[in-house]
């Protein structure tokens, strides 16, 4: 029987999309005032793959990604996704531009094997979590690559995207490491013969 054991901590990434650069602004002061500083931020994507926001949202948005500097841990996407839900209404009723939705802010976050996204919404692809919020693998790493899913949105399928996505992988391999080494001194190496897994 296998033993329950504490997640692998994952990075925290939060992707924010508007047509207002203030917005766009607003977010990353509001995230790091929450969550912490981020560590590496992607350029603003031109988000032209579907015209289902518009109504909401205004043409001409584009997309950023903010990457947490401090892992994290994967049980708390729920409560990153609530969080964000209230910045978005609060936003909106700050700022008071024509959009309804001036400012889209979707969690997720960065393992070295997936990208999950929260959503609001259940389909056939996501599990549930907490406080009404679902989870989704929206893309897979292997073979050196990020590859999507049938379910995948056309912007996660971006080349663009998967050359940032790659840079947070490479950094969180390197806090994964660190945390490996610094633990390994402060409670020394394990004893011969436990030093691997059967």
């Amino acid at each position: 029987m296998g033993q329950p054991s504490e997640p692998t901590p994952v990075l925290p990434l939060i992707a924010a999309f508007s047509r207002h650069e203030v917005a766009l602004q607003w977010a990353r002061a509001r995230i790091e005032a929450a969550w912490g500083p981020i560590a590496l931020e992607s350029p603003r994507f031109a988000f032209e793959q579907t015209s289902y926001y518009e109504a909401e949202m205004g043409r001409g948005l584009r997309k950023t990604f903010f990457a947490l500097a401090h892992l994290a841990s994967p049980a708390d996407l729920a409560a990153w996704k609530t969080t964000t839900n209230a910045w978005e209404k609060e936003y909106a009723a700050a700022a008071r531009h024509g959009e309804p939705r001036p400012l889209n802010l979707d969690p997720g976050y960065l393992a070295l094997g997936k990208l999950v996204l929260a959503s609001t919404k259940d389909f056939a692809h996501r599990i549930y979590l907490d406080r009404g919020i679902y989870a989704e693998i929206t893309l897979y790493y292997k073979k050196h690559q990020w590859r999507h899913h049938e379910w995948t949105f056309p912007d996660y399928r971006s080349e663009a995207y998967h050359c940032f996505f790659n840079e947070c992988r490479a950094y969180l391999q390197r806090q994964l490491q660190e945390a490996k080494s610094q633990s390994m001194k402060e409670t020394g190496p394990p004893p011969p013969g436990l030093a691997r897994s059967p």
